[in-house]
């Protein structure tokens, strides 16, 4: 194992709004809300469901692959360059972007991900 899940990020033109909708739908409770950035869950410390706001926001027309589905998954590490090493030796490859507490990452599909720290 590498790291634990941390949460799932979804874009969205509206947070508070969508995360409302998945905290009745999956009967969770709102762990912190940052205007343009609201997170839902069991407990703040457990892994959850994060709604950022997005300016530009074009909605997945999925099945149809023209506009594929927002999200990416953040792992939780102890050590960022021991976590880089393993995802990069099973495929995954360095993003732009990023900041002190995460690094940004695509799956070997092409799927964003982020390796965070607390």
């Amino acid at each position: 194992m590498i790291g634990t899940w941390h949460g799932l990020i979804m874009d969205c033109p509206n947070p508070q709004a969508l995360s409302a909708f998945y905290r009745e739908v999956l009967g969770m409770v709102e762990v912190q809300d940052d205007g343009d950035w609201v997170v839902i869950g069991d407990a703040p410390d457990r892994p959850g469901i994060a709604f950022q706001q997005a300016e530009v926001y074009t909605p997945s027309t999925w099945p149809d692959p023209s506009i594929p589905q927002q999200m990416h998954l953040d792992i939780r590490v102890d050590d960022f360059d021991t976590a880089e090493a393993a995802v990069l030796k099973l495929g995954a490859r360095r993003l732009e972007g990023g900041g002190e507490t995460f690094r940004v990452y695509a799956d070997p599909a092409g799927h964003p991900f982020c390796l965070v720290t607390m």
